[in-house]
C-alpha cells in the first residue's frame, strides 16, 4: 500500500529484528495507519524531495514488543506510527541531510541526528502542533544522551 509517491506501508513496517524474533510487525489499528500516512506525506516525502534521491527507512512502525526488543523507550513515537529512522547512505551524507531538514519548513515534530549521523530520526505528531525540536544523540558512560540544539535552527 502506497502512503506517498515514494513510501509504502510495507517498508515502514519492515524489520529484520522482528523477523529474527518472529514478531509480527503489522499495523492493525486505523489510528496508527493514519499516523503513518501523515508521516509519509508530510515528512518523509518532502525529505526525499529535498534530498533529490532515495531515502531508506531503517525503522518505522514498531509494535510494542518490537519496540521493547530494540531498546526503544516506552514514550517512543515509533509504536504510534509517528516516527521513522532514515538514512541516505553515509554518516556524512546523513549529517548534510540533517542540516537541510532542520533549516527547511518540513513540519517535523522531532529531528534527531543519531550518533554522528549513523542515522536520522524524524517524527510527526498526528494531532497537535509540531514542536520542531532538533536534537543530537550521543553516548556518555554507556547511556544515550540528547543535546537540544533547536535554537540553532529556529526559522
Amino acid at each position: 500500500m502506497n502512503l506517498s509517491p515514494n513510501f509504502t506501508l510495507e517498508e515502514l513496517c519492515a524489520s529484520t529484528k522482528a523477523k529474527e524474533l518472529q514478531i509480527i510487525n503489522q499495523v492493525t489499528d486505523a489510528v496508527h495507519l493514519q499516523a503513518l500516512k501523515a508521516l509519509a506525506k508530510e515528512v518523509l516525502q518532502p525529505i526525499r524531495d529535498l534530498h533529490g534521491g532515495p531515502v531508506t527507512v531503517t525503522s518505522g512502525y514498531r509494535q510494542p514488543a518490537l519496540n521493547a526488543a530494540v531498546g526503544g523507550t516506552p514514550k517512543s513515537q515509533h509504536p504510534k506510527g509517528e516516527a521513522a529512522d532514515i538514512t541516505v547512505g553515509s554518516p556524512a551524507d546523513n549529517k548534510d541531510l540533517f542540516e537541510q531538514i532542520a533549516r527547511s519548513d518540513i513540519p517535523y515534530d522531532q529531528l534527531i541526528c543519531e550518533f554522528g549521523g549513523e542515522w536520522l530520526h524524524v517524527s510527526h505528531l498526528l494531532h497537535g502542533p509540531q514542536r520542531r525540536q532538533v536534537l543530537e544523540a550521543y553516548k556518555s558512560k554507556g547511556a544515550t544522551r540528547y543535546r537540544d540544539i533547536t535554537k540553532q535552527y529556529t526559522l
